[in-house]
């Protein structure tokens, strides 16, 4: 029962943090443009991004799925965190580094579900 609200805490988590982040893509606001141009992947990267992340958090919220949620999400975060580690910078635009801060959080989050969930994995890893 623990594991499951555990479980419940981290999908939720990090569905928010994929889900806020979509109005700022998808409007074309002056952060997300900036960081799309400045990897020079504007606009295509930015949308394109932003499916991701509605995919992504789509399938985390439902159970049969979540560890493909949880993949996919650790492919995005990576981008992200690379994106600020080796190009951006950890602060973008004076945000005092939140969007790092929840990358990372995002990463961490879909990193403890894809081990809580391997048993779903259609390959035996051990």
């Amino acid at each position: 029962m623990k594991t499951n609200i555990f479980s419940w805490l981290l999908r939720i988590t990090a569905a928010v943090i994929f889900l806020q982040t979509l109005f700022f893509k998808f409007t074309a606001s002056e952060e997300s443009v900036y960081i799309f141009s400045t990897l020079g992947m504007e606009p295509f990267g930015r949308i394109g991004s932003g499916v991701a992340e509605l995919v992504a958090a789509i399938l985390l919220l439902v159970p049969r799925t979540t560890l493909y949620g949880a993949l996919l999400g650790l492919g995005i975060m990576a981008g992200a965190i690379a994106s600020h580690l080796f190009v951006l910078g950890i602060e973008v635009k004076a945000d005092g580094g939140l969007l790092f801060v929840l990358a990372v959080v995002s990463f961490v989050c879909c990193a403890i579900l894809a081990y809580l969930n391997k048993k779903d994995l259609p390959f035996n890893l051990s």
